[in-house]
């Protein structure tokens, strides 16, 4: 059976524009350059209907957001919500002109069932931002950082995935 597949190409500066506000899917070569801050824009808000992501980012950028250990403060709060894996290594020469290093395929999907709940977002990253100044942090990933989330004394209503 032949599926009808919507595809719309949008030439515009990915920070500043505006996401659907149905479900949608990316893939983009991002500028090596910008790639961190592109990711913050496209994956900050845990509510965006982003179903996913396939993301063309420097190699070592692609490495250090989809390894579990040792993590970072950024890959944590976006693990709540999105699996996050590199797919594919690009080699230089395959890029016109060709840069200095390699590129990877950054690949962001949402989690059928969230760790943290969306609507729990801006105090989720509060709390992980502040767990990373302690010794020890970056050895936990998304998930022990989730349970530390619901576990903690006061936590309101508990979530279950």
């Amino acid at each position: 059976e032949f599926r009808r597949v919507l595809f719309r190409s949008v030439a515009e500066d990915a920070r500043t524009v505006a996401w659907p506000s149905e479900p949608f899917r990316v893939v983009a070569n991002l500028p090596f350059a910008d790639a961190a801050e592109i990711c913050r824009a496209l994956l900050r808000d845990a509510t965006r209907p982003l179903l996913s992501a396939d993301l063309i980012v420097e190699w070592d950028f692609a490495a250090k957001r989809a390894r579990l250990w040792p993590s970072t403060a950024q890959s944590v709060v976006w693990g709540a919500w999105y699996e996050l894996s590199v797919v594919r290594r690009i080699e230089p020469r395959a890029f016109v002109p060709v840069p200095s290093v390699a590129a990877g395929v950054l690949r962001a999907r949402r989690r059928e069932r969230p760790l943290v709940r969306p609507a729990d977002a801006p105090r989720y990253e509060r709390f992980v931002r502040q767990g990373f100044r302690g010794d020890r942090a970056r050895e936990r990933d998304a998930h022990a950082w989730a349970h530390a989330w619901r576990s903690r004394p006061g936590a309101d209503v508990p979530f279950r995935r």
